[in-house]
């Protein structure tokens, strides 16, 4: 598994509403080597997004996050998706409605959907929100990388009102509670 003085990395999807949002915040942690807005969860391979957008296609909004975990633990990239969203509000991120903004978590390995359903468990028994948690993990069988105007979305459109208005927010809660974590110190 593990060759003298190679890496072995780990991946794992994420949904947490527009795939925007969730790979802005993603980017720039110490220990994730790359971040890839997509689609996952569905039945249409190949999707584009305008179908993604129908909600019709089973898809979600994903960033598929490639770690070092030798780095940044899977737990801690656990803590910061439900940081970063409303695990609580089914098929819905704020304005942003429908299945396709669902809160997922797509494993790659058993490992993870052991902690993730671990972690699950302990915010609802600790009460850490109002509501239940929503969140689905299911394995990741398949991803479809997003169309390239998705790349990189916030940094490309810092000034248009859904970067400033919904995206900048959640990244600089982020950035507050998890400066350790920054590859690059706000």
């Amino acid at each position: 598994m593990n060759s003298i003085g190679q890496k072995v990395y780990q991946r794992v999807a994420f949904g947490g509403g527009c795939f925007w949002c969730t790979e802005a915040v993603f980017l720039g942690l110490k220990g994730v080597v790359n971040v890839t807005s997509g689609y996952a969860g569905g039945t249409v391979p190949n999707p584009t997004y305008e179908q993604v957008s129908t909600g019709a296609t089973g898809h979600a909004e994903v960033i598929l996050v490639v770690y070092d975990p030798q780095i940044i633990s899977y737990e801690k990239l656990l803590e910061i998706f439900f940081e970063s969203h409303d695990p609580t509000s089914l098929n819905r991120q704020g304005d942003d409605i429908g299945t396709q903004y669902r809160s997922i978590i797509l494993f790659t390995v058993p490992d993870q959907r052991a902690a993730a359903e671990r972690f699950v468990n302990e915010l609802a028994d600790a009460r850490v929100y109002d509501k239940p948690l929503v969140t689905e993990i299911a394995p990741l069988e398949a991803f479809y990388p997003a169309e390239e105007y998705h790349k990189n979305y916030y940094a490309c459109h810092l000034n248009e009102g859904y970067s400033r208005a919904v995206i900048k927010p959640k990244i600089e809660k982020i950035r507050k509670k998890y400066q350790e974590l920054l590859v690059v110190k706000p």
